[in-house]
């Protein structure tokens, strides 16, 4: 009897509780999702990774739907303001296309729009050694050290900084960095991001002498003045002294003294007394 009641209470409790999910089901069946409608936008965006100097084409960019209130300020929503135009600045896939990082529609495209206003652009040769074993590469910073010789002589040959915290406009003829950052590229022409009175030493330096790329720290905003060094200076035979060069311009520039004519030598003559010697004078009678 006691297993009967067990069994009993067992069944119901299998069957209240079927019972229960059976309407749970259909209750969530049969209840309809609430749609909740958010305003958007449309919002250019780029369908790929765009380098600097890109023309934008229709294949360029593609059209989202993007939340009303969270639209980025000065976004693009007509694909006719973008077709044409040129990128000055990095863009990732589905960013929004923003006028910051596009050039006027009269710059044209490839590299003129990428140069800033005021600054001018200019090439220089390189080599494994000059070009820093590959590392100068697009967005890096550079200092260009010029040893040239004033004179044309080789003792008077001098290496000196000539320009500090130049950015790396382009390498070769690329004008963005590889995604793998430490893969050096080998080139043999470096553009430099430079100012008009800049692009002048740059020139003269690269025509007159050698000139030497030293890669900087991106983070490193010094400015350091240096004086330039000669081949004497690499062995401790530094230039004389001011205050040597002032002496020796003083007493070449001073007058001589009047020369003192030495008195005649008179005759002498050798006494010998013994052991002892002595030498007299001989004195003439006037």
């Amino acid at each position: 009897m006691a297993r009967m009641r067990v069994f009993m209470v067992f069944v119901l409790a299998i069957s209240a509780g079927g019972a229960l999910a059976f309407g749970t089901y259909n209750f969530v069946q049969n209840t309809r999702p609430r749609t909740v409608s958010i305003p958007t936008r449309p919002v250019v965006v780029a369908a790929a990774d765009l380098d600097i100097g890109a023309e934008l084409r229709r294949d360029d960019i593609r059209i989202i739907d993007w939340p009303a209130n969270a639209v980025p300020a000065g976004a693009i929503g007509d694909p006719k303001d973008v077709i044409g135009r040129s990128i000055v600045l990095p863009v990732i896939q589905n960013e929004p296309i923003l006028p910051m990082k596009l050039a006027s529609a009269e710059a044209g495209s490839g590299l003129p729009p990428a140069i800033p206003p005021g600054l001018r652009a200019v090439s220089v040769r390189v080599n494994e050694v000059i070009g820093v074993a590959g590392y100068v590469l697009p967005a890096t910073r550079v200092d260009v050290l010029a040893t040239v010789s004033p004179t044309g002589q080789n003792t008077d040959m001098t290496s000196k900084v000539i320009l500090t915290n130049v950015q790396v406009l382009a390498a070769g003829t690329k004008i963005e960095r590889d995604t793998d950052k430490g893969k050096p590229l080998a080139v043999s022409v470096v553009t430099l991001l430079v100012a008009p009175e800049e692009a002048e030493r740059l020139t003269l330096a690269s025509t007159e002498g050698k000139i030497q790329l030293a890669l900087r720290n991106p983070l490193d905003k010094t400015m350091p003045e240096t004086h330039g060094i000669r081949p004497a200076a690499l062995f401790g035979f530094g230039a004389p002294t001011r205050t040597a060069v002032a002496r020796s311009r003083v007493a070449s520039a001073s007058p001589s003294a009047p020369v003192v004519a030495a008195p005649p030598e008179l005759p002498t003559v050798e006494i010998i007394r013994g052991d002892k010697r002595a030498h007299e004078v001989v004195r003439q009678e006037q």
